[in-house]
């Protein structure tokens, strides 16, 4: 975790962007990102020349010409505020939009960079802040952008791009990913699954640094991320890159349209909170996927999309509308028909209505599932989830109680101790006779059983007999005040 320290200088930093004019957090963050892929090209370009030296060989593939050593940031840094503006301005980034031969996909998000810090004072600040950052230290270079990132969940509409990174953790220990998954999120945004993934399995599978093979696919092949957002790409690509993953595969898609076909049976993991506030017209959509399912829903269609993208035995864990769980459409019933009865549908976990405020109360549930194109499943585990850890109102408080841990623990007895646990509990399991009796309607209160307690009352005429006592003990009172008043 990053320190109090670090944390208020970008809280001060935030603060002059404010009153600099530039309000939008995504802007702020995109300025920021700009600034930290200057500096490691210029760390990368350092580690070059050293090498350089030791050999005596020239540099192998440089980065900055001769003529360009002003646009690195070892050297501009300490350039007066007004000289390093200029510099940057009309140095450094059409610099960074021509750039091309770094092999990575940051280089062609760079494309389009744009330079908006307003005043040689605000950029000196920035500057500064980031030159404090020990960028080789890849666990704080994570929290730092981590916590850059959580101001987005808290202005206003531009949350929509930002899952509870909680919520991410528990789908990614859910799913629990190895070192040789194809890991995949088909609506990105800032890479939050992505991330969350690279880091379990650095955690979890220390061999994936010591092993070639492993190192490798982990740097190269193992992470995939989409969207259309041009500014959360560059986003997403930086947030990977300060979590230690060198070249992600994170590109502009629209993955729901027609000419985003043709990537069947590549991913064996699937981690994603689609878009499911909206809907497209027939002409811009896959008919691959509307063959699936005919609708214009996101949603659905998205779902359609995780079980074309993902590899016979590949896995999925993504948040979907409750809409989804109940929904009479002949789409909804087709598409839960797939996944009970083509598929194994593994888990349904229902979130609290107030996971994603203050910028959406929509109630939503984890699907968790297998595709197999040969069915599978034999039956489904339910959880309710009551609460996150956090209030569940606009203020989203940390603190109080917190299912999240029992969910973990409860999902590894899923095919043990969870069969024999009644259906008034928190979580239960439920053949697929019964779902499949119930036109798979996934909804967790369709099948979960309520206990009613047994109440006693007093016999009518004494509760009658009390209401005359305490209405003639009334009159008596006010009898009384009466009196002493006149």
């Amino acid at each position: 975790m990053i320190n109090g320290e670090l944390k208020s200088k970008i809280d001060r930093v935030w603060d002059a962007f404010w009153s600099g004019g530039i309000s939008n957090p995504l802007e702020v963050i995109e300025q920021i990102t700009y600034l930290l892929f200057i500096r490691r090209l210029d760390d990368l370009q350092t580690v070059k020349e050293r090498k350089a030296n030791r050999t005596g060989e020239p540099i192998e593939d440089p980065i900055f010409q001769p003529g360009e050593a002003d646009l690195r940031w070892s050297r501009f840094k300490d350039f007066e505020p007004g000289v390093m503006h200029q510099v940057i301005g009309e140095g450094v980034f059409p610099f960074l939009r021509r750039l091309g031969g770094d092999g990575s996909t940051y280089s062609d998000h760079m494309k389009d960079a744009r330079f908006t810090i307003p005043t040689p004072a605000l950029l000196s600040r920035v500057v500064d802040m980031l030159d404090d950052v020990p960028m080789q230290d890849r666990d704080t270079n994570g929290d730092l952008y981590e916590y850059m990132l959580s101001k987005i969940a808290s202005a206003g509409q531009n949350g929509q791009f930002r899952t509870p990174r909680h919520i991410i953790q528990l789908m990614v220990d859910m799913t629990a990913p190895q070192p040789m998954d194809e890991v995949c999120d088909p609506a990105c945004g800032t890479a939050g699954f992505l991330v969350a993934a690279s880091e379990y399995v650095r955690r979890e599978h220390p061999s994936v640094m010591t092993d070639e093979q492993q190192r490798r696919h982990y740097h190269r092949s193992m992470f995939h991320g989409y969207d259309f957002d041009s500014t959360m790409l560059r986003i997403g690509s930086m947030n990977m890159l300060l979590h230690g993953v060198e070249q992600p595969d994170i590109r502009y898609r629209d993955s729901l349209s027609e000419g985003a076909a043709g990537e069947e049976g590549l991913y064996s993991l699937i981690l994603a909170n689609p878009p499911f506030a909206g809907s497209l017209d027939y002409e811009s959509t896959s008919k691959d996927l509307q063959r699936v399912v005919k609708t214009k829903k996101t949603e659905l269609l998205f779902l359609a999309l995780f079980l074309r993208l993902l590899k016979p035995g590949g896995r999925a864990a993504v948040i979907v509308p409750d809409g989804v769980l109940f929904g009479s459409s002949t789409a909804h019933k087709t598409l839960r028909q797939i996944l009970v009865e083509d598929q194994k549908l593994d888990a349904v976990v229902k979130l609290p209505s107030g996971v994603f405020r203050p910028y959406a109360g929509v109630s939503t549930a984890i699907l968790l599932f297998t595709k197999t194109n040969s069915g599978g499943t034999e039956h489904v585990w339910f959880y309710d989830v009551q609460a996150d850890g956090f209030s569940l109102d606009d203020k989203r408080i940390p603190g109080g109680a917190d299912d999240l841990p029992d969910v973990l623990a409860r999902w590894a007895e899923r095919d043990g101790d969870e069969l024999k646990r009644e259906r008034t509990e928190r979580s239960f399991c439920v053949p697929k006779s019964d779902i499949v009796a119930q036109e798979c309607d996934l909804s967790l209160s369709r099948y979960k059983e309520l206990v009613y307690g047994e109440v006693e009352y007093e016999p009518p005429l004494d509760i009658i007999a009390g209401i005359e006592k305490l209405d003639a003990e009334i009159r008596q009172g006010l009898a009384e005040l009466k009196a002493m008043l006149s």
